[in-house]
């Protein structure tokens, strides 16, 4: 990517600019005990008291925290075996390890992209502005903690938080040396390493975490995979702070867009639809953070984060009339490789303030970023005897920059009374180069303001009330603002969204009980795989529901959590589909889970449905039995499917680990696209972690 200096260079000087207005007011009080933790400094999704608890009374819309005792209680093999847990998530999973991320939140379909990824804040993306932002997800064996925010709380990041924000906290490797290993069903066999130190004054550290893993996959789906991640933070003084985390990740997977047909599935087919198709992917990124505490009422935080990634996605033709007569795809000897690379390099600052506003005490924030973003799109022809080069007919730059402010205070009105007003202001540029047409261009731009309020009332020490109302927005990704090499003149896709709740805990009771609302002005929806129709615009729609979490210390050990949503509307409000309820949003998902604890055991039964959901616009509901081009339609019935988990530490620093997925080998349609996708049948996994 070619670097436009200025943009860093004016981000560098604004940043020195809030440095210098506040510098007076630095009068920082030493630490007395620093935790290796605190030493890594991070731009705070979630704030946070001693290692997990949120601050949940600050909060003015849902909040969700996973820690990773209760990750590794899940044995997840993908971030989304943990999101498909939480209440208003529903997860499309395409294959057993979520190598690309789908899911949706709150009604909004799950082949979208309207929730906001971060990890450690930052954004993971490939491209936010310029599109193709399911690329890269996150690994789970990296994570320390997950993170979601939903309704108003989320108006401190952007964009594309419609749904919400899920910030992905990485590991801070302890001293020592942990070593985990599991193995599996479908030939996985995974290896992971943690390894950390610090100085003897306890102010400086470093360590890595890596995991090596391969399996043949469900349907022999298989992949290859390795992720290595890097920290160290050092205390310079009483008030600087300087952590930097490097990371790279590669992963060779054979999947594809293409699933089973319709007589296959229906016959118990296994195998792999797809058998030579392969999607490649690397990343490297690093990040880097610095934390200055100008006095006990100030702190400036300012990370400046950078990230490259590939992705080659090799695919080959399909003869159509053959794979009819067959029943089955069959491939032709030529071969599209969908090669695309995306750089980003982005810094932003932050000032946190406590302070009186009008007699009462209060938190301010004030923050600013700035982004650029580039991706490199070819397209190369190739047939089965040189299956990786070929000639490349469409070469395309897509690039954006953008500007984004936002200020928030948290306002304590009485002491069970606090109201939080905020501002965000996202503005960007993109623009569209074709190498392949003689270097034409095109450009667009846009700017929205995103105000919100929010508010929390504590009705007695067990029970508080909260809601707010915000304005969210989503971009129009490069290919399609700029269709046609036309500035299309389109808006972000806009949405004023409402929520309001009551939470609390009693005794061994714990619940949460949250009704939302989304209004789009301008939602645009997945609409074919042709890419003229990739994206329509949908016009007015309207989602409504409610969120339920209830979780019971039953004694002896026994502990029960559920939660439910409920979105009976998620409606097209006008356009050709006026009326039709949205694709890839259930009416219902529910999750229960009874889980035990008692010395060294732990164990865990739970269960996740999932409704019946719509794979198309249209509403059709027969899934189509031929090679038909282009995305499919059809009604997804609903499933339930069983997890069995079990722990046992048999010493202070080793310990043993079992699963049984899908304890009845289900099976079941977990998404549409050419083809069905179906779920993983029953799987075995055993692992042992040793740390010295």
């Amino acid at each position: 990517m070619q670097l436009k200096l200025s943009r860093l260079a004016v981000a560098v000087v604004l940043a020195s600019v809030s440095l210098s207005a506040v510098a007076q007011q630095q009068t920082a009080t030493k630490e007395s005990n620093i935790e290796r933790k605190s030493i890594m400094p991070t731009l705070e999704v979630i704030r946070v008291v001693g290692e997990a608890a949120p601050v949940l009374l600050e909060q003015t819309g849902t909040v969700v925290v996973i820690d990773r005792q209760q990750i590794e209680q899940i044995q997840p093999l993908s971030t989304e075996d943990v999101l498909r847990r939480i209440a208003g998530i529903n997860v499309a999973s395409e294959e057993e390890t979520s190598i690309v991320s789908n899911f949706g939140m709150r009604g909004l379909s799950a082949s979208e992209s309207k929730s906001l990824v971060l990890e450690d804040g930052v954004p993971v993306a490939p491209g936010l502005f310029i599109g193709n932002d399911r690329y890269y997800n996150p690994r789970i064996q990296r994570v320390e903690q997950v993170e979601i925010l939903k309704g108003s709380s989320s108006l401190r990041y952007g964009p594309s938080t419609i749904g919400g924000v899920v910030n992905y906290q990485t590991k801070t490797p302890d001293d020592g040396v942990k070593l985990s290993g599991r193995a599996g069903s479908f030939d996985l066999r995974e290896v992971n390493v943690e390894a950390g130190g610090k100085s003897v004054s306890g102010d400086a550290f470093a360590g890595v975490v890596a995991t090596h893993a391969t399996s043949d996959g469900f349907m022999d789906k298989g992949y290859e995979m390795t992720d290595v991640m890097a920290k160290a933070g050092v205390v310079f003084s009483d008030s600087h702070k300087l952590g930097i985390k490097a990371s790279r990740h590669e992963n060779d997977a054979n999947i594809s867009y293409r699933g089973l047909l319709l007589a296959d599935y229906q016959n118990g087919a296994k195998y792999n639809p797809a058998p030579d198709d392969y999607y490649l992917t690397d990343r490297t990124a690093i990040d880097l953070n610095h934390e200055w505490t100008l006095s006990s009422q100030a702190t400036l935080k300012t990370l400046l984060y950078w990230s490259e990634l590939t992705r080659d996605y090799w695919r080959y033709d399909v003869n159509t009339a053959a794979s009819n007569a067959a029943g089955r795809w069959v491939y032709a000897d030529t071969l599209t490789g969908n090669n695309r690379s995306f750089d980003r390099v982005g810094i932003e600052t932050r000032l946190t303030l406590e302070h009186n506003l009008f007699g009462s005490a209060a938190s301010s924030e004030f923050g600013l970023r700035f982004m650029q973003e580039e991706a490199n799109d070819t397209r190369i022809r190739a047939v089965r005897g040189s299956d990786r080069t070929g000639v490349n007919d469409r070469h395309i730059v897509d690039s954006a920059d953008s500007v984004a402010a936002y200020a928030q205070s948290r306002i304590e009105l009485t002491k069970r009374f606090a109201v939080t007003p905020g501002l965000r202001v996202e503005s960007y540029e993109q623009k569209r180069l074709v190498l392949s047409d003689n270097n034409a261009t095109a450009k667009t731009s846009n700017t929205e303001f995103l105000p919100g309020v929010g508010a929390t009332y504590d009705l007695n020490q067990s029970a508080q009330l909260y809601g707010g109302v915000y304005r969210a927005f989503s971009p129009a990704s490069n290919g399609v603002a700029l269709d046609g090499l036309t500035d299309q003149q389109l808006d972000g896709e806009r949405s004023t969204n409402f929520e309001l709740g009551i939470r609390g805990k009693q005794g061994a009771v714990s619940y949460e009980v949250a009704a939302f609302a989304m209004d789009f002005s301008n939602q645009v929806v997945t609409g074919n795989s042709d890419p003229n129709l990739s994206q329509s615009n949908a016009g007015k729609t309207e989602h409504r529901g409610m969120e339920f979490m209830f979780g019971y210390a039953l004694g002896a050990g026994f502990s029960l959590d559920t939660n439910a949503t409920w979105v009976p509307t998620s409606e097209f409000k006008t356009g050709s589909n006026q009326g039709n309820r949205l694709p890839y949003a259930p009416k219902i998902i529910a999750n229960v889970a009874l889980s035990y604890q008692l010395e060294q055991l732990t164990a865990a039964l739970s269960a996740h449905h999932r409704g019946e959901q719509y794979g198309d616009a249209s509403n059709r509901e027969d899934i189509p039995a031929n090679a038909a081009g282009g995305i499919w339609g059809g009604l997804i019935p609903s499933y339930t499917v069983l997890d069995l988990t079990a722990q046992y530490k048999l010493a202070d620093n080793i310990s043993v680990s079992g699963s049984v997925k899908n304890l009845t080998d289900k099976r079941y349609i977990a998404g549409l696209r050419q083809g069905i996708y179906v779920g993983p049948e029953r799987a075995f996994e055993l692992g042992v972690r040793y740390s010295f």
